[in-house]
């Protein structure tokens, strides 16, 4: 009752603190990201190390162990998790709360530049990821085609759809999922080999040295000055049938004499099924700052100029979107919201 007769006597006082309420409550709503979770920004960085052949065993001894002892000296950290599988070392950093976390992803990479001196030879720089629970998958983008194979739906969806997705703020994708990467597939003949005492050394001896990238020169004729451009990579796949294979001074053979060249791909590891066939997708996640609703919004607003880029055969279309279950959440929110308030305005009257 104190209240009721405090805003009685002062009418105008509470006239102007609810339309306070009122403005900053409006600008409140326009500029907050509609999502399920905040922004958490926890301190947590992902180091992915992948190199193919070696054990968990050699992983830990080759690669683990050689990250912890370099790392330690990153400033802020506060924990370090390995874990090691056949092909890949996977390590998590715990920084203390309070650590800047730009400065402390810029140590981190230095130091991975750093330690890759004693890595064995042929090992890439590894992938340094951020993490946050908050970056969560809105959807799928899905590639089918009745002519194409799942091999060019992958190649598709690499080269023209993901490689678009910087022009939408807030939006992360992986690699694209169903297809394998187009590979070129030299298949030697181990008895002709044999036959002409040949090693599979030389041939990708042979491949390396007829397939390779060179500077261009000039040639000045006169008062021009001509750039000239050298013809060292192979454009055609059957092309590589035709690369010699030197044997001494005897005689000279070709690849296609004791190997088949095929367009192919790498062994099928994995496939997705959408709609009980065989496809293409990308799986799309937004970032931890960015609203579910805006990036979605954005992402189907910008389907249409996406499936500009990809050959007529080729359908692009968006799949299990994540967005409704927001947006019925937020619905459910402002409906108790609104039956809260009217109740409570029943009972003051």
């Amino acid at each position: 009752m104190g209240l009721i007769k405090s805003a009685l006597r002062k009418p105008i006082s509470i006239l102007v603190l609810v339309a306070g309420i009122l403005f900053f409550g409006v600008g409140a709503v326009r500029s907050i990201k509609v999502d399920i979770f905040p922004a958490m920004n926890l301190p947590v960085i992902y180091i992915s190390h992948p190199f193919g052949g070696y054990t968990p065993t050699q992983m830990e001894a080759l690669f683990g162990k050689q990250y912890v002892n370099i790392l330690l000296f990153v400033n802020g950290i506060k924990s370090i998790e390995t874990k090691n599988i056949t092909g890949l070392t996977l390590m998590k950093l715990t920084f203390y709360p309070t650590t800047n976390m730009a400065q402390a992803a810029g140590e981190l990479a230095a130091f991975c530049n750093r330690v890759q001196a004693v890595f064995p030879q042929g090992s890439n720089p590894p992938f340094i990821i951020r993490f946050d629970a908050s970056t969560l998958p809105v959807g799928q983008l899905v590639l089918s085609s009745p002519t194409r194979s799942n091999n060019e739906l992958a190649d598709l969806a690499n080269t023209y759809v993901r490689s678009s997705f910087t022009s939408i703020p807030g939006l992360v994708a992986a690699p694209p999922f169903g297809g394998n990467v187009r590979t070129i597939l030299i298949k030697a003949d181990p008895v002709l080999l044999r036959s002409y005492n040949l090693t599979p050394d030389q041939l990708v001896e042979s491949l390396r040295l007829n397939n390779q990238t060179t500077p261009s020169g000039n040639v000045r004729i006169g008062d021009y000055n001509y750039l000239t451009p050298t013809n060292t990579l192979i454009k055609n796949v059957k092309d590589f049938e035709n690369i010699p294979l030197y044997k001494g001074g005897v005689q000279n053979l070709f690849l296609k004499d004791v190997a088949v060249v095929e367009d192919g791909a790498d062994q099928t590891s994995g496939y997705a099924l959408v709609n009980g066939k065989r496809s293409v997708y990308l799986n799309i996640a937004k970032s931890a700052d960015a609203s579910t609703w805006e990036v979605v919004q954005n992402l189907k607003a910008s389907l249409p100029r996406f499936q500009a880029l990809l050959p007529e055969d080729v359908k692009l279309s968006y799949e299990f979107d994540q967005s409704a279950y927001v947006m019925n959440a937020v619905e459910s929110l402002l409906t108790e919201g609104a039956i809260g308030a009217i109740l409570t305005g029943l009972m003051v009257l």
